[in-house]
């Protein structure tokens, strides 16, 4: 064979081989289009789909929340912001920069957005303004539209018209923390300006509040610029949330406690519906839901009066002698006539000690029917120690004292009714004589807050276990027929009688208390709790007079009542910290609140004076803050936009060993 041949016979079975490999090559890419095309179609579909749609989702808005008669407490306006995800953003600076020219933000706007951007992930919206006006909000949708990471938001924010005099109440909303996201995995909560409950009934109740959201599909091009509107599925509105709260009612309340220190809380007698809760001073609600200033923060947390705490709920307190409602009837149960009495001489010596009554003279013979509206200490320090500890607290208990209520409320706390079995396991000593003495009015271990208190007095006044409710059934259900205590009726009679004569008789301690309103009585109890040690020098030297001791030192003002005497239908329970003597103090406060739900026109003109002179207070204070504020200026920062108050706890009040003898004090 020739070369010639020889080379044409090797070229062609290279050509062969390349031809070949070709073939299964063009084969493989063709199986592999085949591949891609049938079986993976949908996939690189919805892939080109995603990209090319964009799926926003619509916040929903929040429910309303209103009172018994409709009347909003909380509610929505319409809010225009600009916000930016740190992760979309490129070149931070510049964005900056190319903002300042529009929306002029200053040296401290800008140390904020970066401060936030430093402090939480990357995926959290960061916002760089709101409130804005409808004509520079419409200027950003097309100033910014191509800048990847910025996002102008319609949304809505949360209103509260009245301010402090529902914050305790209905808490406030703020940004989710990272926490919460991670934890519920709901995109709501990284979308910009979306807010949660943070407190109050807007915390507990934030499932119902929230809603659900809505979305809207949107064609964008590769930058995220919107090209169309495709479809939209709407968001559906928070359910609207009935209290059974009197707005009006809880308005005047909140203004006639003044600058006081003070809760107050007025209960239906027959359904149960809290009227009213007021815990005075408070934080504005609005400032809460966007962004507490530095400064601001530090002066709530630093004021000696705890605004920042529902005392309603979360404040304890020695009830004083307004429990010796609850003494009375553990007398009565265990079968002592309410005519045996004993000789009060203004002293009662057990052992080596003495305890003390109100009345440094002494009030002389008294039975049952005088102790109460005399409030003489030596009666119930004699038969609270025959009758025992133990009765006493199952009596307490009984009238709601000791427990939480299922409310819509954070942090309620329980308070503590003592006994020989409590003081054992707690502290693992025995019980002592001179404790069931201090028990028996209300001093010693035995602490409440407010609204125990108030559903106390509610029971003495209706005979039944009634079970404080604040939200009105949806379904509109009528309210609950609440059990009968299973305390004798004379029995309940005779403790309501003495508490009309605290009121209306010559004797009582409580006269200014009486009501203004023709055919409409009430009937109460004074209460005047220490919240200090007395040493036995300041004993033997005379104790002080409240009036002469710092603030933090007085004693606590309490009362109780319920009207109208002939037919109970309202309870009421007033605790003005450091409020000196409640008859005093407390009882006036309680006629003024329950003569609204007779008489509004009449009560309105008392707010007069007191407003007055509150107003004269308020700006001498700010004169003399300014001239200190001008020598010392600092600059404005935010404290973060999820900030909650999980760790505010209530104030811890010095108190005398419980078995040490009771000092002299000022009951009216």
């Amino acid at each position: 064979m020739s070369n010639e041949a020889i080379r044409q016979q090797g070229f062609t079975r290279r050509a062969l081989f390349l031809g070949g490999g070709m073939g299964l090559v063009g084969a493989a890419l063709a199986t592999r289009m085949a591949w891609l095309s049938i079986f993976e179609g949908e996939k690189y579909r919805l892939a080109s789909e995603d990209n090319r749609v964009q799926l926003r989702l619509i916040p929903p808005r929040r429910g309303w929340i209103v009172d018994r008669n409709g009347k909003p407490l909380a509610l929505n306006k319409p809010d225009y912001r600009l916000e930016l995800i740190p992760d979309q953003i490129g070149d931070l600076d510049a964005v900056l920069k190319t903002l300042g020219g529009i929306l002029a933000l200053s040296y401290d706007d800008e140390l904020r957005i970066r401060a936030d951007i430093a402090i939480q992930p990357g995926y959290m919206p960061v916002e760089v303004k709101r409130d804005l006006d409808w004509p520079t909000f419409a200027g950003l949708n097309v100033k910014v539209a191509d800048v990847l990471g910025l996002r102008p938001v319609q949304a809505f924010s949360r209103v509260y018209p009245d301010a402090d005099h529902f914050a305790h109440l209905l808490g406030y909303v703020g940004s989710p923390t990272p926490n919460q996201y991670k934890e519920q995995k709901d995109p709501l909560l990284i979308f910009p300006g979306f807010r949660i409950g943070k407190d109050g009934i807007e915390r507990h109740e934030d499932r119902l509040l929230r809603g659900k959201a809505g979305a809207r599909r949107e064609e964008v091009t590769a930058r995220g610029k919107v090209v169309r509107e495709l479809d939209t599925r709407g968001d559906e509105p928070g359910a609207t949330l009935k209290l059974t709260i009197d707005r009006d009612l809880q308005s005047f309340t909140a203004r006639r406690l003044g600058d006081n220190s003070a809760s107050v809380i007025v209960i239906d007698c027959v359904t149960g519906d809290v009227l009213t809760m007021v815990s005075m001073p408070a934080y504005d609600p609005n400032v809460f839901s966007t962004r507490v200033p530095t400064k601001l923060w530090k002066e709530l947390q630093d004021n000696d009066h705890n605004p920042l705490l529902n005392k309603s709920a979360m404040g304890l307190y020695p009830p004083g002698s307004t429990f010796k409602m609850v003494t009375s009837l553990a007398v009565l149960a265990a079968g002592v006539p309410p005519g045996a009495g004993t000789s009060c001489s203004g002293k009662y010596r057990l052992g080596n000690n003495t305890w003390h009554c109100h009345s440094r003279r002494g009030h002389g013979f008294v039975n049952m029917h005088t102790a109460l509206p005399k409030s003489c200490d030596v009666y119930f320090y004699a038969f609270g120690r025959q009758v025992g500890i133990d009765a006493i607290a199952v009596m307490a208990r009984r009238m709601g004292l000791g427990q939480k209520y299922e409310l819509p409320l954070p942090g309620q706390a329980a308070g503590i009714v003592p006994d020989i079995a409590w003081k054992d396991k707690r502290y693992g000593k025995p019980w002592n004589p001179g404790e069931t003495l201090n028990t028996s009015i209300g001093q010693g271990y035995l602490i409440a807050n407010p609204l125990q208190l108030a559903v106390m007095t509610a029971r003495v006044a209706s005979g039944r276990e009634v079970m404080p409710r604040l939200l009105v059934p949806t379904d509109g259900s009528p309210p609950p027929e609440f059990p009968s205590l299973g305390i004798p009726e004379e029995h309940l009679q005779i403790v309501r009688q003495g508490m009309y004569d605290v009121i209306n008789s010559g004797i009582g301690t409580a006269r200014g208390a009486r009501s203004p309103i023709d055919g409409v009585h009430f009937a109460g109890k004074t209460g005047t709790a220490q919240v200090r040690r007395i040493t036995a020098a300041e004993r033997r030297a005379g104790v002080k007079r409240n009036e002469a001791l710092p603030w933090k030192q007085r004693d606590h003002a309490l009362f109780v009542a319920f009207a109208p005497t002939e037919e109970p239908r309202y309870a009421i329970s007033v605790i003005i910290e450091h409020g000196i003597a409640g008859g005093r103090y407390a009882g006036p406060i309680a006629r003024d609140v329950l003569t609204f739900l007779y008489d509004p026109e009449r009560a309105m003109k008392t707010l007069i004076p007191i407003e007055a002179a509150m107003k004269a207070r308020r700006e001498a204070e700010a004169r003399a803050a300014a001239v200190e504020a001008a020598a010392v200026a600092e600059p404005e920062t935010l404290m973060p936009s999820w900030l909650r108050m999980e760790e505010v706890t209530p104030p811890v009040f010095e108190i005398a060993p419980p078995d040490a003898p009771q000092p002299e004090r000022d009951e009216p």
